[in-house]
C-alpha cells in the first residue's frame, strides 16, 4: 500500500518524515529520511551517485509513489526543472511554457501568462521560436519559465545547469537567484557541484546512503564571492563530507 502527498497552501513549507524507499531486496535507497524546507527557503542537496538524490526528487515531484508510512506534506503547486529542458519539439516556445495551464482557472489567459514568464527570463524575442533553434541556455530558460508560470509553492531543480557551458552556467545562477528572490518558492536544488550549492543556497544538505548526514546553514550575503575564506571553508567542509580531498595549490 502506498502513501500520498498531502497538499499544503503555496506559502507553506515542505515536510517529509520517515521516507524509506527500496527496490526489490536491495538496501534502501532512502532510509527513514526526514526533510524540512521553510517557506521561501533555498536548499541545495549534494550527494554521490546512488546516494538517493534522484529518488527523493522524483518522490517529491509525484513521479514515484510515496511509500506507506511516510509523511510527505508539500506546498502546492510543485514545479520541476530537469537537467534536460524536455521541450516538445512540435510546439513553439510560448506553447511549451503554457503547457498544462487552463484558460478557465481564473488566473488569466495562458498565452499572456506564458509571455509574462518568458519576459522574466529574457526570452520575449524567442516566444514564437521552435525548440530546435534554441541554444542550451535559451532552452533551459524556457524550462524555468514553464516551471515558474505555475507560481509554484515548491520548486524542484534537478541539476538544471549541468549540461551548460561554464559562462552560461554563471549567468543561469544569477537568473535563478533573481527569479527566486522575486517569487520566493520553497526551493530544492539537486546538484553534484559543491561551488554551485554554496553560491546559491540558504542551506546545504549532504545525502549519503539514503540519509541526510550534514545540514549546513549558509548565512553569507548574496552575491557570494568564491574567493572569500568563508566560501572556501564551507566548500572544504562539504568536500570532506563527500569524501573528496582537495589538491594543494
Amino acid at each position: 500500500m502506498d502513501g500520498s502527498i498531502a497538499p499544503l497552501p503555496s506559502r507553506a513549507g515542505a515536510r517529509v518524515r520517515g521516507l524509506t524507499r527500496r527496490f526489490d531486496d536491495n538496501a534502501p535507497v532512502l532510509d527513514n529520511l526526514d526533510l524540512d524546507i521553510a517557506p521561501g527557503e533555498f536548499v541545495a542537496l549534494l550527494g554521490a551517485s546512488g546516494s538517493g538524490k534522484t529518488t527523493l526528487l522524483r518522490t517529491l515531484a509525484g513521479l514515484d509513489p510515496v511509500p506507506d508510512g511516510a509523511v510527505v506534506e508539500l506546498p502546492q503547486p510543485v514545479a520541476v526543472a530537469f537537467q534536460q529542458p524536455l521541450l516538445l519539439p512540435w510546439k513553439n516556445v510560448w506553447r511549451n511554457v503554457a503547457l498544462g495551464l487552463a484558460s478557465g482557472d481564473g488566473k488569466g489567459d495562458p498565452r499572456t501568462r506564458a509571455q509574462a514568464a518568458l519576459a522574466e527570463v529574457g526570452l520575449t524575442h524567442r516566444q514564437d521560436a521552435w525548440p530546435a533553434t534554441l541554444s542550451g541556455g535559451e532552452a533551459q530558460r524556457s524550462a524555468l519559465a514553464r516551471a515558474l508560470v505555475r507560481e509554484p509553492g515548491l520548486l524542484l531543480l534537478d541539476e538544471p545547469f549541468a549540461a551548460l557551458d561554464a559562462l552560461t552556467r554563471i549567468r543561469m545562477h544569477a537568473l535563478v537567484l533573481d527569479l527566486w528572490d522575486r517569487h520566493r518558492p520553497a526551493t530544492l536544488l539537486v546538484t553534484h557541484d559543491v561551488d554551485e550549492a554554496v553560491a546559491l543556497a540558504d542551506r546545504v544538505l549532504v545525502l549519503d546512503h539514503g540519509r541526510i548526514v550534514l545540514n549546513l546553514p549558509n548565512r553569507a550575503p548574496r552575491p557570494r564571492d568564491r574567493a572569500t575564506p568563508a566560501f572556501a571553508a564551507m566548500r572544504a567542509r562539504l568536500l570532506d563530507r563527500l569524501g573528496v580531498r582537495e589538491q594543494a595549490a
